[in-house]
């Protein structure tokens, strides 16, 4: 589940879900699911994920490469599209209760969304 920190309720919908689901319809069921696996197994081992810092900056022969294929080998929208991914998986998460939003490393705003596991999280 997401909790948005900034408007204070819980989120059911990807954002940009045009986008969203048109990228989705160029990605294979295959390739998706091995992408799921790995994100689902690489935010399971932290409470604090930022997206844009989960799968490294060269794609190329990776699990990752799939989604850049999937935008027209467009290194920006593959971007997007990946963070777009991230949080539709931990929507879906039921398991524990994830809030996001914008923050800054060193005095410098981080491009990605930052999530965390909400200890207490507010009542549904």
């Amino acid at each position: 589940m997401l909790y948005s920190i900034d408007s204070g309720k819980y989120v059911t919908q990807v954002p940009h879900k045009k986008d969203f689901d048109k990228w989705m319809k160029n990605l294979s069921a295959a390739d998706y699911q091995s992408i799921a696996d790995t994100l689902n197994e690489k935010i399971d081992e932290s409470d604090i994920n930022t997206a844009g810092w989960l799968p490294g900056h060269d794609w190329a022969g990776t699990i990752y490469e799939p989604i850049y294929e999937a935008c027209g080998r467009n290194q920006v929208l593959s971007g997007m599209f990946f963070g777009l991914i991230v949080f539709d998986l931990l929507m879906r998460k039921d398991d524990k209760t994830w809030g996001f939003g914008r923050f800054e490393k060193d005095g410098k705003q981080i491009a990605s969304m930052t999530y965390f596991v909400l200890d207490n999280p507010p009542a549904r």
